[in-house]
């Protein structure tokens, strides 16, 4: 057994191909299928079944393939440790976050981390919480900004702030005439979400009365990715919805925002890694990064009510 056939073993898990594999590890077909063939004869069992398409891990096969992904992290945390102690932060780093939070964070973070870190380069990608949580746990990511709880033993969350939710509320809405929305209050008539895939969703369902079947506003399901969509559709009208606090900064006078009375409903945000990852100090520069352009009130948790998503009853619909 070699660390290179481990690899190997990796990589036609995650493409189930072996030329897509193959040229992933910038090696030729016929090589990746040769080493296969000798881990596979020097253990005598078989690792893939060949007759499925797309290729398919025997039973035997997951459970190794699952000790190797642990294997290469120990190396990989040597080697980073080492890299680390030599050249400080430096290299590139891997980070997902959500889309529900990208949009009000990123321009203020990227600004910081670029003076904090001048010689690391981040590559950053908005992803939903099911697809970071694949891919955390496949080691295809360094790091994560998302809602926590995950859930996930094998992942180590710091808190960073709690993002409190407000309603924003049409003129012509029962809701507008309260000068504070009480979480006693909700319910999801007009309620308007994102698509069912985004974690956020499954929160505001657990603040608008959780139990409740959805009433869609004239006849109408949507399926959007955007708050900005669900503002604008609101501003026509079209129902109501709860945003994060971050999405209406300085907008302090638009009528249609309602805060909540205390305690606030609010989203844990927290950086994510596997509990593998070696380099503290490149999260300890992101964590950093990051607060400075949170609202300091954000980074104290009195007043606030955390809305976990990962135990709601709605959570099966929302990629668990």
């Amino acid at each position: 057994m070699t660390i290179q056939q481990l690899e190997y073993i990796i990589a036609l898990d995650h493409f189930r191909h072996f030329a897509s594999a193959a040229a992933a590890c910038h090696v030729t077909q016929p090589a990746l299928t040769i080493q296969l063939k000798k881990l596979e004869a020097e253990w005598g069992v078989q690792l893939f079944d060949r007759s499925k398409q797309p290729l398919e891990p025997t039973h035997t096969g997951k459970e190794i393939i699952v000790r190797a992904r642990q294997v290469l992290r120990e190396l990989n945390y040597m080697t980073a440790f080492v890299q680390e102690e030599k050249t400080g932060l430096t290299g590139n780093f891997r980070l997902a976050i959500i889309p529900t939070l990208a949009p009000y964070i990123l321009p203020a973070f990227l600004s910081s981390f670029k003076q904090r870190c001048p010689q690391a380069h981040l590559i950053i990608e908005e992803l939903q919480t099911g697809p970071i949580l694949r891919l955390l746990d496949q080691d295809l990511l360094d790091m994560a900004i998302m809602a926590t709880p995950t859930g996930k033993s094998h992942l180590r969350e710091i808190p960073l702030f709690l993002e409190p939710f407000v309603g924003y509320i049409p003129p012509t809405h029962p809701l507008s005439k309260k000068k504070k929305l009480s979480m006693a209050e909700m319910n999801t008539k007009d309620l308007l979400l994102l698509n069912k895939e985004y974690c956020y969703s499954s929160q505001l369902l657990e603040v608008c009365h959780p139990g409740k079947a959805l009433d869609h506003p004239l006849n109408m399901e949507l399926q959007t990715g955007s708050i900005e969509t669900l503002k604008n559709l609101v501003r026509a009208g079209q129902g109501y919805t709860l945003v994060p606090a971050l999405s209406i900064a300085g907008q302090p006078d638009d009528p249609r925002i309602k805060q909540f009375r205390p305690p606030q409903p609010a989203r844990e945000i927290s950086l994510v890694v596997h509990q593998s990852f070696p380099k503290q100090a490149i999260l300890k520069k992101v964590s950093e990064s990051i607060l400075e352009g949170i609202p300091k009130a954000f980074q104290k948790t009195p007043g606030y009510q955390r809305i976990r998503w990962n135990d709601s009853p709605y959570f099966s619909l929302f990629g668990k």
